[in-house]
């Protein structure tokens, strides 16, 4: 009957599954119910992230079609993070959030991750308070050990940040926050995260609510993010992950000079890893092959990027390298197609309801005919195909499912819009973001 059992999942974790596969987006809970497939992918990914906890730095530039379940591996990593005591930021690029900008849009992704930021406490965001109260506590439990005050404690567990580009300001922030919590000040504390989180955009609002002189803007996102691991783990963390999907949207660009420069910082962070000028850091960046390789306008247009980038030229005819920072994402098979729609009716049907080992098989026959390939090799529309056939069944008793099976309709999953980003509409904060994992193509 699958390898999920009804008794393992909670319900606010199936009802998550079942309405994120409907939509065809990625559940945010419950992941490890439906994963299958990439077993080695993930053994990689979590020697990073225990590299990581052992204060060293990654990066991986994670490679799929569009519908190959890019997203999927990636929140699962951020699961396996959580798990192992890291905390998280992920975001989606988008027209109005990109690694460098002039007009706000690299301050805008990093107003995205900190929102976005995660620890196992608080797995779905916001939980940037949490960091900060428990460096403030750690601080207290340790002033009263050492019979001293806790605002020693404080400034002798910041002096290091301070070392750091952009570390002063940050320090005098936590301080800041230090005061207000010491006080009851609640504004000072508000003011103190809403910087934190570089939601102030002018540095003169910063200087009247903290006495900074600097906020978080597009050219310090990338030293902000080394800062925030750094205290990360001074408030008793293991490190920092940062995941920053639709990287194809830096491919749409259509300036050749933001593109130039969205890759000379990626460059940068690559360069930092691989050189360990990088501590308790981690990088995974989602991507499809012409974000990667397209000589144009891919990162392999960037010569300095191809040649850092560059796969062992000994993988072929079979033989893999995880090695390095490209991470294909391995195609299902269709024997892991079959396990995953396993675990999907395991999730929601009980025994009583379950279609038969058949009605799998002939709806991957359906799908097979329709689609040929693509249906395991991009199963995101498969997936929603038959989620929503299980609905219908569940909703109409008595409909026989060889009766559904024929009606349904995928489409073949080529991603969304591909057209160019221009420039003027990319800095608009309010333009509508692309969002290349939206709700896929599904007619019954």
């Amino acid at each position: 009957m699958g390898e999920v059992s009804m008794a393992q999942l909670r319900a606010r974790e199936r009802d998550a599954i079942i309405q994120a596969l409907r939509a065809g987006v990625v559940p945010k809970l419950g992941l490890e119910h439906v994963q299958v497939g990439r077993a080695r992918e993930i053994e990689e990914l979590v020697k990073d992230i225990e590299r990581i906890a052992d204060g060293g730095a990654a990066i991986r530039f994670v490679i799929g079609e569009y519908g190959s379940g890019k997203t999927f591996f990636m929140n699962l990593a951020r699961l396996v993070a959580l798990e192992k005591g890291l905390v998280t930021m992920f975001a989606d690029l988008a027209p109005d959030r990109r690694l460098h900008a002039s007009g706000g849009q690299a301050r805008g992704l990093y107003a995205e991750l900190a929102r976005n930021l995660s620890t196992r406490t608080r797995p779905d965001g916001g939980g940037l308070p949490n960091i900060v109260e428990r460096f403030v506590s750690k601080a207290q439990q340790d002033a009263t050990t050492r019979d001293c005050s806790a605002g020693e404690v404080i400034a002798e567990r910041l002096a290091h940040l301070e070392e750091l580009t952009g570390g002063y300001d940050f320090a005098q922030v936590v301080r800041r926050y230090w005061e207000g919590f010491d006080t009851g000040d609640d504004q000072l504390k508000s003011a103190a995260l809403r910087w934190l989180r570089g939601e102030f955009s002018t540095k003169t609002d910063a200087r009247k609510a903290l006495g900074v002189r600097t906020i978080v803007d597009d050219a310090s996102v990338y030293d902000h993010l080394k800062l925030m691991a750094e205290f990360a783990v001074a408030a008793g963390y293991k490190g920092l992950l940062v995941g920053l999907d639709e990287m194809v949207n830096l491919f749409k660009l259509s300036s050749s000079q933001a593109r130039k420069s969205n890759y000379e910082q990626i460059l940068r962070i690559l360069n930092d890893v691989l050189q360990g000028s990088a501590s308790h850091l981690g990088f995974l960046k989602g991507g499809t092959p012409e974000f990667l390789m397209d000589p144009r306008r891919g990162l392999y247009s960037y010569e300095a990027l191809q040649s850092r980038l560059a796969e062992n030229t000994f993988v072929q005819d079979g033989l893999v390298d995880l090695s390095g920072p490209i991470i294909r994402l391995a195609n299902l098979t269709p024997e892991d197609m079959y396990v995953l729609l396993q675990n999907i009716r395991a999730i929601m049907q009980d025994e009583k309801t379950a279609i038969p080992d058949e009605a799998l098989t002939s709806f991957m026959a359906h799908c097979s005919k329709r689609i040929g390939e693509s249906y395991f090799r991009t199963p995101r529309n498969t997936v929603t195909a038959f989620v929503n056939m299980l609905a219908v069944l569940a909703q109409n008793p008595g409909t026989e499912w060889s009766d559904l099976i024929e009606q349904i309709d995928i489409a073949d999953d080529h991603g969304d819009d591909m057209s160019d980003i221009d420039e003027a509409v990319a800095a608009d904060p309010s333009a509508d973001s692309d969002n290349d994992d939206g709700l896929s193509s599904f007619t019954l």
